[in-house]
């Protein structure tokens, strides 16, 4: 026998039950019409009207069944029910009385009074309706009852939670909680900075106070969890409260969007969730330019070098909501760009148009063959060798990669008529004090260069440290607090610009809409955030102490590495324009001498078959600002420098900047 036939007479005794309960119940509400019709006690005088009701209910129950099975009445888990299976059993009642008023003209000839019909109609509907959803109520007390008893029996087992917000979402992490029978915890109190909402109760947690009764309701009902649950919380104010959260050593999570749904538009799955880098530097939303940005990557080839990486990765996730007719995904590293594009398969169906291609900036016989073969209009570039100290111990391959794998870059997308190119560049650019960020200074000059001198949009964008991406410094406290410290820093007063990887990818695709070609796009990421604060806010989030169950370790200066960071040149500052976004900026474009210029490419060039110094001074031959903060040792390795030469504050680097003006005249 089947299993769907095994289940189907498995479940015929649940109907047949319900069944013979309708009928029960129908064959009362019209007997109680009857009553009602005709004043009550004076129906027993008409015999004729009960010997009526009597001939009438066989065949008026036999309709009620059979339009009631077919209809699917007995098959609604009332358990479960809504308004849509309410609504349901009326239709249904009402198509059955309508069939019973047809029957009874064309077969009687005389009809039963259509009053008693009608109000049979809505008083057998609405018994049916009662006694199930009765049952559901019943059920739902004694399952509460249940988890009442269990959370008795376990009561040290389950943590007493604090919910932050009782708005809807407050009330539906309640709601979760309870029904996960203490997986999540048992919410407590709630609180709340709406005053006429105190003393209240959320499906029976009452509101305690305001968010900055925190620590004292932390303390009187011993909490051991915080969820906040206020989805519209965003910037400044959310950092107030998960500070305000994480100073009562509590740990804390957040509800998952209530409103939030999955890629095939479905409510996503209800949960809590950990704080994530994203919180760490919570900032008001982005406003974007959809319109802006879908005309120019809609029904495009977008291509996206270093696209596995962490911000390349996210740009390709951000360009896949403007419906471009292909996307390519471009890496020398096949894990991550497979990975992400099993991702976007999976989101936006297997015949999404987004197809891993691999290869090397490097190469560019590889750029022309996919240039030639996929003839992208709008290509972002995003590959690039990053990390500071590795690129101060191997100065040759990232020039090889940064410098000259973007000149073959920009050389294929001129020559196979791409147009829009898009760089994807560096704080440290700014008054360079290592080599990675020397480099991707002269990338800028390219993308210059390229603009003055061919049919290209060409742009690059400027910004800062990104939360969360891969070798960036959360990730790193993380991993150093999991494995009982100490977290290091290299320097107490060194600060940061910091974005999260989401912002950086929506800014970068909003500059590229702006389309000022030669332009180099400054984001505006706030103020730069101190790396001693963020490693106690961290610190903080786990649970700990900073100093006293979690120690912190200055380790020095590393190679290259600088205390401040800056967004833009001196000579930049006074003549930065603003755009229609208000969070980018442009800095203005610099005479560039193109003899001279690619003079000292060609001297780069040659310096990478040479010494590390050689290229050290080949990047200060080209980039007048670039003062190393790197020292080679006798064994080979490099350290940061000795001496003041370490420091750079944003006064030490204006006065090197104007010793430094021949550059504007000699190569930029």
């Amino acid at each position: 026998m089947k299993p769907t036939q095994s289940q189907l007479i498995k479940g015929l005794p649940r109907r047949i039950a319900l069944m013979l309960l309708d009928c029960g119940l129908i064959a009362l509400c019209y007997y109680l019409a009857v009553l009602l019709r005709f004043d009550g006690a004076d129906a027993y005088k008409q015999p004729a009207v009960l010997q009526a009701l009597v001939d009438y209910l066989p065949y008026a129950l036999a309709v009620h069944v059979i339009v009631y099975w077919f209809g699917g009445l007995y098959e609604i888990l009332w358990e479960y029910a809504g308004l849509r299976d309410l609504a349901r059993l009326a239709l249904l009642c009402g198509l059955a009385t309508g069939i019973i008023m047809m029957l009874t003209l064309i077969v009687r000839g005389d009809m039963i009074s259509g009053s008693v019909l009608t109000i049979g109609a809505v008083l057998s509907a609405a018994a049916m309706a009662g006694v199930r959803l009765l049952w559901r109520v019943l059920r739902s007390y004694a399952a509460a009852a249940r988890r009442g008893r269990a959370r008795h029996r376990r009561t040290a087992a389950v943590m007493p939670l604090l919910i932050v917000g009782a708005g809807q979402a407050g009330a539906w992490a309640v709601n979760l909680c309870k029904n996960q029978n203490g997986t999540f915890g048992d919410p407590v109190c709630i609180v709340d900075d709406d005053l006429t909402k105190k003393g209240l109760r959320v499906q029976g947690v009452p509101v305690r106070g305001t968010i900055s009764d925190i620590p004292d309701l932390v303390r009187k009902y011993h909490i051991v969890e915080i969820i906040i649950a206020i989805t519209a919380l965003r910037g400044e104010r959310l950092r107030e409260v998960i500070n305000l959260c994480n100073s009562t050593h509590c740990r804390v999570r957040m509800l998952s969007d209530p409103q939030a749904v999955d890629e095939n538009g479905n409510p996503a799955v209800p949960g809590l969730r950990e704080l994530n880098t994203a919180d760490f530097l919570s900032r008001d939303e982005i406003q974007l330019n959809t319109e802006q940005i879908s005309h120019y990557l809609r029904d495009k080839v977008v291509l996206v070098t270093g696209g596995g990486g962490s911000i390349g990765s996210e740009l390709c996730r951000q360009i896949m909501r403007y419906a471009p007719r292909r996307l390519l995904i471009f890496d020398i590293y096949e894990n991550c760009a497979y990975e992400l594009e099993t991702e976007l398969k999976a989101k936006y169906g297997q015949n999404a148009p987004v197809l891993t291609l691999i290869g090397s900036i490097r190469d560019k016989a590889r750029l022309d063959e996919v240039m030639q073969t996929y003839r992208p209009t709008v290509v972002f570039h995003a590959a690039a060798h990053k990390h500071v100290p590795l690129m101060e111990t191997s100065p040759a391959e990232a020039v090889k990669n940064n410098v000259f794998g973007t000149k073959n870059l920009l050389n294929s997308a001129a020559e196979h008529g791409v147009e829009r190119f898009v760089q994807l560049s560096t704080d440290k650019a700014v008054n360079p004090t290592n080599v990675m960020g020397c480099t991707k200074r002269i990338c800028e000059m390219l993308i210059q260069t390229y603009a003055q001198n061919t049919d290209m949009l060409c742009m690059a964008v400027r910004f800062g440290n990104v939360l969360g991406s891969h070798g960036s410094v959360i990730p790193l406290f993380e991993e150093q607090i999991k494995r009982g410290g100490p977290v290091t820093i290299t320097h107490p007063d060194i600060v940061r610009y910091f974005m999260t990887i989401p912002e950086a990818a929506q800014l970068v695709l909003q500059a590229g809409a702006l389309a000022e070609n030669g332009s180099i796009y400054v984001l505006d990421m706030g103020q730069p955030v101190r790396i001693m604060d963020l490693a106690k806010r961290v610190i903080r989030f786990y649970g700990f102490e900073p100093g006293v169950d979690m120690q912190i370790k200055v380790t020095g200066l590393r190679p290259g590495e600088k205390l401040y960071e800056e967004l833009m040149l001196d000579v930049e500052q006074d003549k930065m324009q603003r755009t229609a976004h208000d969070k980018i900026f442009i800095a203005p474009p610099m005479r560039i001498d193109l003899p001279r210029f690619y003079t000292a490419l060609q001297a780069l060039l040659r310096s990478t078959t040479e010494s590390e110094q050689s290229v050290v001074e080949a990047l200060q031959a080209i980039v007048g600002r670039y003062h190393p903060n790197r020292r080679l040792n006798e064994d080979h390795t490099v350290s940061a420098a000795t001496g003041n030469t370490a420091i750079f504050s944003r006064q030490a680097l204006g006065e090197q900047a104007a010793a430094a003006a021949t550059e504007g005249t000699r190569h930029v």
